[in-house]
């Protein structure tokens, strides 16, 4: 994986191979305006086919990033050329609360707590 996106306690990285973005640490951006470069990776990321967003390493995130991952899915699934998986973590416990409402905003969206 090659690290796209880099903050002071959080990374964003990249495996084009996979097709597999992984955000990694604390996310404890202020605003949709900080996380912007993380939507417009995200966004760009695949234009068409499968993306894994993988969330395990993910130890934090505020209602900001939350937002912006809800914007995010609701952006893949009007494109309707994305298959998207979403891989979380039961030992992160924000996850198991919060990452099933984005199978809301996507009912194709394929969701993994392991």
């Amino acid at each position: 994986m090659q690290t796209v996106i880099e903050g002071e306690n959080y990374s964003v990285e990249w495996d084009p191979t996979t097709r597999t973005a992984a955000l990694k640490g604390i996310l404890r951006l202020n605003g949709l305006l900080e996380y912007a470069p993380i939507a417009q990776f995200l966004s760009g990321a695949v234009p068409a086919g499968s993306m894994t967003l993988d969330l395990q390493g993910l130890e934090f995130l505020n209602s900001s990033g939350i937002a912006m991952l809800s914007k995010f899915t609701i952006e893949i699934r009007n494109r309707k050329t994305v298959d998207l998986r979403v891989v979380g973590s039961k030992a992160v416990s924000w996850q198991g609360k919060s990452l099933v409402n984005l199978c809301k905003l996507m009912p194709t969206l394929r969701m993994d707590i392991i």
